[in-house]
């Protein structure tokens, strides 16, 4: 009876984690044995190592197991010239997901804001410490794709610690589904439109090139705002993403999200647009690497992002032009906007959504290509030309400092 008591008691992280299990069979096969040994040695890593310097062997664990795969990927595609399978690219996906879960645990252990201690010649304190984790980790909700909650606040919402009932997620769930058919709608208009009217680089003008390249990417990210509104819906149709807002009288299923179409493409600078974009995962960047970084910290942060992401030749490219660009809009902002008239500025918010827009169209279609192909595309369309002239803006910019 007691046994079954303890189940009962667990059944919350037993659904979650059996789950995880199921969808990671089902859709990676014999692949999800990445995801299954990530969790085995972190757990083992937990048991084992001292809370203080658990994050650093996992997080270099993790990263040479994620590196390997990538890095595989890379062998088959472009030296074999092997179809690799959809399954091993879902699994990947899923493994670098699980690096964000499993570092955020790690830090949190790091900096004591969790406690997982326990009594080894207990099973069922070690089983009631373990289970958490493992749900955690494999959690059928984000194993696929979702922004990233913390260790502690998943503990809350799980056992109902502290909070409020929270409110029907129907109307939230129903809205975000609208959402994502507009925006899938949005993308497939699109793409039609780029399929009737092919760019030529002989016959097309070069407004038409950017134009075309603009939608091109537009396309791209539209489909990362429909994968996120997807799991945002999945999320608070099990009860996650609850904020409770002590100060006010309302509370809503909002508070797990990883960007918005308005929010996010409005923006007027670089700097606004990487803080909006991928939102849960920009916090996680800014946690392990740009806050811990004493030299270099932006470009240290997107290089690790670029080595998070495979390190793909379109991956160099796009993340270091991401974060010169950053760094360009940050000097750029600072000399500029004191100089205008209420007008001017206005005039310059337009500019630089446009400029926004365009940097970011680089970004995504080198990242997305991942080779030569997509670079070639943007220097016949004379879209880098934008990046370009940030980056040389900024050269100029720190010229000056140093002569004044």
């Amino acid at each position: 009876m007691g046994s079954i008591s303890w189940l009962w008691e667990q059944h919350r992280y037993l659904f979650v984690s059996v789950g995880g299990c199921v969808l990671a069979v089902v859709t990676m096969g014999i692949y999800s044995l990445l995801l299954f040994t990530s969790t085995l040695v972190f757990i083992l890593l937990v048991l084992s190592v001292d809370p203080s310097c658990v994050h650093i062997w996992a997080f270099g664990i993790q990263m040479l197991w994620q590196t390997f795969w990538h890095l595989l990927i890379q062998y088959r595609e472009y030296y074999l010239h092997e179809p690799v399978s959809i399954r091993l690219f879902l699994a990947v996906s899923s493994l670098m997901l699980l690096t964000q879960r499993i570092t955020s645990v790690s830090m949190d252990l790091q900096e004591k804001r969790i406690m997982l201690t326990c009594n080894t010649s207990s099973r069922r304190q070690t089983c009631v410490m373990i289970l958490p984790l493992i749900s955690y980790t494999l959690s059928f909700t984000t194993l696929l794709g979702g922004p990233l909650c913390s260790y502690s606040r998943f503990v809350l919402l799980m056992e109902g610690i502290g909070l409020s009932s929270p409110p029907s997620p129907l109307a939230v769930v129903f809205l975000k589904l609208i959402q994502v058919l507009l925006l899938q709608w949005a993308r497939w208009c699109l793409i039609y439109f780029l399929k009737r009217n092919m760019y030529d680089p002989v016959n097309s003008g070069v407004l038409y090139g950017i134009l075309w390249t603009w939608c091109l990417a537009l396309v791209f990210r539209i489909q990362y705002y429909s994968h996120w509104r997807i799991s945002e819906g999945l999320n608070n149709a099990v009860g996650f993403g609850f904020w409770e807002y002590s100060l006010a009288d309302s509370s809503e299923l909002s508070g797990l999200s990883d960007g918005d179409f308005w929010t996010t493409e409005s923006s007027s600078r670089m700097s606004e647009y990487a803080r909006q974009w991928n939102f849960t995962t920009a916090l996680w960047l800014r946690r392990l690497v740009y806050i811990r970084c004493k030299h270099f910290p932006l470009f240290m942060c997107f290089g690790f992002s670029l080595w998070w992401h495979g390190l793909h030749v379109g991956h160099f490219v796009g993340f270091f032009t991401w974060a010169a660009t950053v760094k360009a809009d940050y000097r750029i902002h600072k000399h500029l906007w004191p100089e205008f008239s209420l007008t001017w500025r206005k005039i310059y918010i337009f500019l630089g959504w446009i400029n926004t827009q365009m940097i970011v169209t680089c970004i995504a279609i080198a990242v997305e290509f991942r080779n030569m192909s997509g670079l070639r595309l943007l220097w016949g369309t004379y879209v880098g030309l934008f990046p370009f002239a940030n980056i040389i803006l900024l050269f100029i910019l720190l010229k000056l400092e140093r002569r004044c």
